[in-house]
């Protein structure tokens, strides 16, 4: 079965491309949907390959030419997945992965209910900082405003948890790429009773004890909590 949306959101430092990329290792068919930004190159990203770096006069031309599935602005930068994406995922016959953050990831949600949406998180905000930070001298730059702004919007972005199909807590990646697996598996009516059962324990609503214990690190208190 193609065709079907997956949407991924994570706040940053939390692990989320390192799981994407051993999720499509694991899993054949799925298309990786390249966003566009306006922020510079980090480390060594390349235009193409994590993103398409554009300028901000170039992406407000795609805005007006409503060429965007979905964008937002986040800390300053734009984001967007084109809708072109999506046209290449079909003519491919393959499932897409968007990477985006809240505000697109609800975008999205509104204008295709049928999405699979996965919010995830790392397992507490000591974890986020120490992988921000790891991050921050790994490109040269250990800015501490930067990392502060970074867990303060995590708290916010956990706020919208409950939009979310599917929570998964990034702690130990096989674990969570398992778990991603296997939610990719039941959207496409292929899991075994086992991928039914670890899914159905990564649903937002069924709040694992991991989940649990996440957002309690956090000191977010969501619907359901």
């Amino acid at each position: 079965m193609a065709g079907i949306l997956f949407i991924i959101s994570a706040p940053s430092g939390s692990g989320k491309s390192t799981l994407v990329s051993e999720v499509r290792r694991l899993v054949q068919g799925l298309d990786f949907s390249i966003s566009y930004t306006t922020r510079k190159p980090r480390g060594s990203e390349e235009d193409g390959r994590e993103y398409h770096f554009t300028t901000r006069e170039h992406f407000e031309q795609m805005i007006a030419a409503d060429e965007f599935l979905e964008w937002a602005e986040v800390f300053g930068n734009y984001y967007g997945t084109a809708l072109s994406a999506l046209d290449l995922a079909r003519k491919h016959g393959t499932d897409l992965l968007l990477d985006i953050d809240v505000q697109g990831a609800l975008q999205v949600m509104h204008k295709m209910p049928e999405a699979v949406s996965i919010f995830i998180l790392p397992p507490s905000p000591e974890v986020l900082e120490r992988r921000l930070r790891n991050r921050s001298q790994a490109e040269g730059v250990a800015n501490e405003s930067v990392i502060g702004t970074r867990l303060s919007e995590a708290r916010t972005e956990l706020q919208k948890i409950d939009d979310y199909r599917y929570a998964l807590v990034n702690d130990v990646l096989d674990q969570a790429a398992a778990e991603m697996r296997s939610i990719v598996l039941v959207a496409r009516g292929d899991a075994t009773p086992s991928d039914g059962k670890l899914a159905a324990q990564c649903l937002t609503a069924a709040r694992s004890p991991r989940l649990e214990s996440a957002l309690a690190s956090f000191g977010v208190t969501v619907a359901g909590v």
